[in-house]
């Protein structure tokens, strides 16, 4: 059976997976009467809740007598590890694109990971469907894309197609025929190569492929996927793992041989070139390592990894509510946690600090480890996070201090622009571009150093009501531009351990906004809401009414508190200066002092001049 394998990429939420969804309908992959969930492959917990990809996932659809692998891959930057590895596995690309927004930073990034690896791409116009499309317009800036991007002549005679995912057609004109998907797939199969490696002559070298993703199962240990570069692979066959450099890392014997059919994976008893298969029976090996036959000699070349360029403390949780509501509060089990998630996921990496207890985790933004911090959390840890700070590099040729900084397009309504520009002037952005983008609204493009974006999304969405729509991604490391403003106000910092009061936080609302309510449990170093004026300020959350023996000519006041803010996690990790902490646990999250005690915080500040 010939193959074919390709990968779908795009900006997050412009129907990669809806339209994975559909391929695999309209395949025959599904039974007329078997239930299936919308976005089968967002399988985990975290991406149904979120409504977005963040791990890869490989399925395969038959059409005719050619077998389609697809790859469905993260739409979000912060997830752009996982594009960039499993991108060695295919030989074409379809780059999704919706009909109104046009291409997004996240659609520049992946296309040039694609293009650079000299993969063609076929452009899907996704969402034709909808009332505001530019279909043409688009078109022209795909093109204008490809330009930019030093795309050859080759990939820039791109075929496309106009389609929408929900309703599942594609069409090569925007006004249809709207039946299916088979324009589709036969655009699939006439552009896209079968694997080069799929020849007889590589089928008769010795075995090898690379490892482009590890999971971990209950039941069969640990899992890698990968494309076979070479020879055959049979279940039982004893194979060996190099590291990049040749380094032998261990012999093992093959105990499970996978393959996709559809959305699941299915025991085969052999594979050849250009196969994506999963391996299980390896104890050592991880993502980058060449898995290949006793008598192979060289490791394959795995594809560079952009380093991360965001970096936060994880360290067990110290505080005096500690372990009350996590299983796992060691160090150890920390380690041991941070190191598995290190193996699969090669955007992250880890470093032990001098303490021993702590560890900083360097990603590529506030939404990947931000991930990584609540699947840890649902697993039962509990943690204290230190405010993300920015990976400096150092010029090699000058010295200079390098920051990484992000381009960020932003769009937002017309009487809306003007306090942007001004937040993100103080912020040290540089404009770009700046034009209507219709329905009265403005679409600004600009280059921001990390340090800057740090916390400013709630700002952005105060500023905008709630309209405006920011997307970044990593654009280069550049000289550092001076300091970037920190948060103005101060914080309301309990001074006592209990539960709070209502009668203490009804008078503590004029002082600022509230993080709690009543009846939480609260202790001395915590914080309890933000202070309306600039430095921190010290609260008893218990504070009762005094009872006296007097009788009051009035009614006593009813204490009705105001809604107090709730903070999701990532919002969390923005908002703390670097003398505080997040403490993370199953059940809650709360913010604190890394100091608890008022004195040693006094004496710390005395010290920092």
């Amino acid at each position: 059976m010939e193959l074919r394998n390709i990968a779908i990429i795009a900006h997050v939420d412009h129907g990669k997976t809806t339209m994975v969804d559909q391929l695999l309908r309209q395949s025959g992959t599904f039974r007329d009467n078997q239930k299936v969930d919308e976005r089968v492959m967002d399988s985990n917990d975290l991406e149904k809740e979120r409504g977005i990809t963040i791990l890869s996932k490989c399925t395969s659809v038959v059409r005719g007598d050619v077998r389609i692998n697809i790859i469905d891959t993260p739409g979000h930057a912060d997830f752009g590890g996982e594009v960039e590895r499993i991108l060695s596995m295919v030989d074409g690309v379809v780059v999704l694109v919706d009909a109104a927004e046009g291409p997004m930073p996240q659609t520049k990034f992946v296309t040039a990971k694609a293009l650079g690896l000299g993969l063609n791409p076929i452009v899907v116009v996704n969402k034709a469907d909808r009332p505001d499309a530019r279909h043409h317009e688009v078109h022209d800036e795909c093109f204008d894309l490809f330009v930019a991007l030093d795309a050859n002549d080759q990939q820039l005679e791109f075929p496309m197609l106009f389609a929408s995912a929900k309703e599942g057609w594609a069409a090569e004109t925007p006004e249809g025929p709207k039946d299916n998907l088979d324009p589709l797939f036969d655009l699939i199969l006439s552009h896209v190569k079968a694997p080069a490696s799929a020849t007889p002559e590589t089928a008769a070298l010795p075995f090898a492929m690379l490892a482009t993703t590890l999971e971990r199962d209950d039941f069969l240990g640990r899992v890698l996927t990968g494309r076979v570069e070479q020879g055959t692979i049979k279940r039982n066959d004893v194979i060996k793992a190099m590291s990049a450099d040749g380094t032998l890392i261990q012999e093992a014997r093959i105990s499970k041989l996978m393959a996709f059919h559809g959305i699941e994976r299915v025991s085969v008893d052999e594979a050849g070139p250009g196969d994506i298969v999963a391996i299980a029976g390896l104890t050592k090996a991880t993502v980058a390592d060449t898995l290949c036959a006793m008598e192979v000699t060289d490791a394959l070349v795995a594809q560079p990894i952009d380093p991360p360029t965001l970096a936060m403390t994880f360290s067990v949780n110290d505080s005096p509510l500690a372990g009350q509501e996590g299983s796992k509060v060691t160090s150890r089990m920390l380690r041991d946690r941070l190191d598995r998630e290190a193996e699969g996921n090669v955007a992250i990496k880890i470093t032990e600090t001098e303490s021993g207890d702590a560890f900083e985790v360097g990603g590529r933004g506030e939404l990947q480890l931000g991930v990584l911090i609540e699947t840890m959390r649902r697993e039962g840890f509990e943690l204290s996070i230190s405010r993300p700070r920015v990976m400096f590099k150092s010029d090699p040729q000058t010295g200079q201090r390098l920051e990484p900084v992000e381009e960020v397009q932003i769009d937002v309504d017309d009487e809306y622009s003007g306090v942007v520009m001004e937040k993100l002037g103080i912020r040290r952005a540089e404009l770009l571009d700046m034009r209507p983008s219709g329905g009265s609204k403005t679409r600004i493009i600009l280059h921001v150093p990390t340090r800057g974006l740090i916390g400013y999304h709630p700002e952005f969405m105060t500023d905008t009501r709630g309209t405006g729509v920011m997307n970044r991604v990593f654009h280069a490391y550049a000289p550092s531009r001076g300091d970037v403003p920190r948060r103005q106000n101060g914080v309301l910092v309990s001074t006592e351990q209990g539960n709070s009061v209502p009668f203490a936080l009804w008078n503590l609302e004029d002082r600022g906004d509230l993080f709690i309510t009543s009846g939480i449990p609260v202790y001395q170093g915590m914080i309890i809401g933000e202070n309306a004026r600039t430095g921190d300020l010290d609260v008893n959350p218990m504070k009762v009414k005094a009872l006296t023996n007097m009788r009051s000519s009035g009614k006593d006041e009813a204490v009705r508190l105001s809604p107090h803010r709730q903070m999701a996690l990532e919002a969390a990790l923005t908002y703390i200066q670097d003398d505080e902490l997040v403490e993370v646990t199953p059940k809650s999250i709360r913010l604190r002092k890394r100091l608890l005690l008022p004195h040693e915080r006094k004496r710390a500040s005395r010290e920092a001049g």
